[in-house]
């Protein structure tokens, strides 16, 4: 695997040899001083240049980063779904070379640059042939910290997650296993996630990152919170699923319980008893029940 100095080494040298790059940034976890080191980061790398179509038209001038296992082209999968794309303006190549490395390129003009350099703050200038890259601080993760919620969200999140989980008992009592578990994963999971990330903000001073999806969760949740979100997560056995969300149920008690106090809000404890004793009833009801409270 090509060390870190030898991919910065060929990033800069391809631009520094082509003089239709003019400038080039970096951005991403790489230029984070707090995000872990590890063989899995990618190189996060803006090619600011003169025109981009040249670069378009003749894409072999990519074969200098290495030898491929995959290319993905984000702007075209856009296009593909109708979204709008301005592929004079910039353009991604997203590649996984063989050696594990991963460089993920962006060219854009200096008209793009201007509009995009300064609003992301983990950025590292690498290269600047014309002195056109605006002068901007050291980079620092504020924009990722976890924002400290209103009372009318913190009772959104909790009413939207309790509200929600009669439609995941629902999908498995009528055998919907697809439409249960995307009800789970992408409604459930996002307010327990939302609720999570509240919990650890609270703790750092809403001074801290929890990564993206929640992916510092472990770092930051005690054992024995961490040990429960863990069991949050299930196959597709129905018995193991209703285990999965009583556990999630429980978790997001704990921490909205200790969020509202924090915060001097109120937990909706209502919602929580009566949908908690309504999952519990399906949980249970008959397959052929005629009613569900019959």
């Amino acid at each position: 695997m090509r060390t870190e100095k030898e991919m910065f080494d060929l990033i800069i040298d391809t631009a520094q040899k082509d003089e239709r790059i003019r400038a080039v940034y970096m951005n991403g976890s790489r230029t984070n001083p707090k995000a872990p080191k590890d063989i899995f980061q990618d190189y996060d790398i803006v090619y600011v240049v003169t025109e981009t179509a040249s670069f378009i038209k003749n894409e072999k001038w990519i074969d200098i980063f290495g030898d491929l296992i995959m290319i993905q082209k984000p702007d075209e999968n856009d296009k593909c779904i109708g979204l709008d794309v301005e592929f004079e303006k910039s353009y991604g190549y997203l590649m996984l070379f063989t050696d594990g490395n991963r460089i993920d390129l962006h060219i854009e003009t200096k008209e793009a640059m201007i509009e995009n350099y300064t609003k992301e703050k983990l950025t590292i200038p690498l290269l600047d042939k014309d002195s056109i890259l605006p002068d901007i601080p050291k980079p620092i993760d504020k924009d990722y910290w976890v924002k400290k919620p209103s009372e009318p969200l913190f009772m959104s999140c909790c009413n939207d997650f309790w509200w929600c989980l009669q439609n995941v008992g629902k999908g498995i009592w009528r055998d919907e296993l697809p439409y249960a578990k995307q009800m789970f994963e992408f409604v459930i999971r996002d307010r327990l996630d939302e609720m999570v990330s509240w919990w650890i903000g609270i703790k750092y001073d809403f001074q801290i990152s929890v990564g993206k999806m929640g992916k510092y969760f472990k770092q930051y949740l005690p054992d024995p919170y961490w040990e429960m979100y863990k069991k949050t997560y299930s196959d597709y056995n129905y018995k193991n699923f209703w285990n999965s969300i009583f556990v999630a149920c429980e978790l997001f008690r704990v921490l909205a319980k200790d969020v509202a106090e924090q915060l001097l809000f109120t937990y909706p404890i209502n919602d929580d008893k009566k949908m908690t004793e309504f999952l519990k009833h399906i949980r249970e009801l008959p397959v052929d029940a005629q009613g569900i409270f019959e």
